[in-house]
């Protein structure tokens, strides 16, 4: 298993992916994030490859200096298999490299079955945001 930055040939099996793993409203809001994201910083987006196929994702994001894993996705066939983990790693040093203040799982009704991959990763409840703040990358832009 690999960890990698996004590329664009990815954008179909991100999409595969994430529909098969998340929930319709889910999978909505995270593409509309996750093409913001793209959109912002390509380095935020990572990507778990195993042999030619993308297994497993992460989004993560910088807001108000803060770093916050937004989603995370591992395609079902692989979960419980130190996926979630090392793409929770991988982003984290990617946050350390921008120097950010403070690391942050952002909690949605979407991702609470996922906080026990985080918290395996080291992170406990005072890392876990529930706030109403919501990320740039998740903010309705009006035009």
């Amino acid at each position: 298993m690999h960890v990698r930055s996004f590329q664009l040939g990815d954008t179909s099996s991100v999409k595969e992916l994430l529909e098969d793993v998340l929930s319709e409203t889910c999978y909505e809001e995270t593409m509309e994030a996750f093409a913001r994201q793209l959109s912002w910083d390509t380095e935020l987006v990572l990507i778990a490859q195993e042999e030619e196929q993308v297994v497993g994702l992460i989004i993560g994001t910088i807001d108000n200096n803060n770093g916050y894993y937004y989603r995370i996705a591992v395609a079902t066939a692989y979960q419980r298999k130190g996926i979630g983990k090392a793409l929770i790693e991988a982003m984290k040093t990617r946050f350390l490299q921008r120097n950010v203040k403070k690391i942050m799982v952002t909690v949605d009704v979407h991702n609470e079955m996922v906080l026990p991959v985080y918290e395996s990763a080291g992170y406990s409840t005072a890392d876990f945001s529930r706030t109403a703040h919501r990320l740039s990358i998740v903010k309705k832009v009006s035009v």
